[in-house]
């Protein structure tokens, strides 16, 4: 199977599991989100880059922005759509496509936002590019992602879970990554914060759902990991275990 083909086929069935899901539906970092909306001016035009089940393009569209939410699944995108409907968005519009071949126009916005999606991307300094590229001078980018460790332990275990789990994962990254790639992209980093989920194990396979042989070799993992892994990622005996997670705010460049 291509990289390309796994979106609709992981998540198109999912869809409505991911629009329900507690993990991607509620958190502090979106309703972060929902208040810097609507501080902003009805006016402003912003982009939810990878938009699953349209958490964050809902946040935004519901304090008065035109919004746009695009992504690589049709499934997820023809939920998002019925939704945005059921809620009375006008200003609102779906769009297939991939984060480092964006259909927009050179500065088509002012706020981009990339929530939980950039570890599927096969290019992410491209899609960095690419948001760029969409943004007006001054605009700003939001990336809300699992953030792997520094430490390459701790590193290597969570993307072995993350991959068993879901094969169209790519990688998270490390603060250190993000920063990088979002400076090649003529980004400048403003503010940057770090937390942890609770990942329940039964519901986490399940949204996806993952056979069980891979269910079996994610608990291997965690069983034949060391104690200094089990601990730091606070691993329970049903395996359930602490995701770290992280919000990077960044500003484009202003060019001569």
């Amino acid at each position: 199977m291509k990289q390309s083909e796994m979106p609709e086929q992981q998540f198109g069935a999912r869809a409505q599991a991911y629009l329900q899901s507690t993990v991607h539906s509620q958190g502090k970092d979106l309703e972060e989100i929902s208040h810097s909306a609507g501080r902003r001016s009805p006016e402003l035009h912003a982009l939810d880059l990878g938009c699953g089940a349209g958490h964050v393009a809902f946040a935004m569209a519901g304090a008065g922005l035109s919004v746009s939410a695009l992504d690589p699944s049709e499934g997820m995108l023809e939920v998002v759509k019925q939704t945005a409907e059921q809620r009375g968005y006008a200003r609102f519009s779906t769009h297939l496509g991939q984060a480092e071949n964006l259909p927009f126009d050179d500065g088509s916005f002012e706020w981009v936002i990339s929530r939980f999606s950039a570890h599927h991307w096969n290019n992410v300094p491209k899609g960095m590019q690419e948001a760029s590229r969409v943004l007006t001078d001054g605009g700003e980018i939001w990336i809300v992602d699992a953030m792997a460790d520094e430490n390459p332990l701790y590193d290597t275990t969570l993307q072995t879970v993350e991959m068993l789990r879901d094969p169209s994962h790519v990688r998270n990254y490390r603060q250190s990554e993000w920063t990088a790639m979002l400076k090649a992209a003529g980004f400048q980093v403003v503010e940057s914060t770090a937390w942890t989920l609770r990942m329940d194990f039964a519901s986490w396979t399940t949204r996806m759902n993952t056979p069980e042989l891979r269910c079996r070799a994610i608990e291997c993992v965690w069983a034949r990991s060391s104690e200094e892994v089990r601990q730091h990622f606070d691993v329970l005996a049903d395996g359930s275990f602490l995701l770290p997670v992280g919000l990077i705010k960044a500003i484009k460049a202003v060019t001569a």
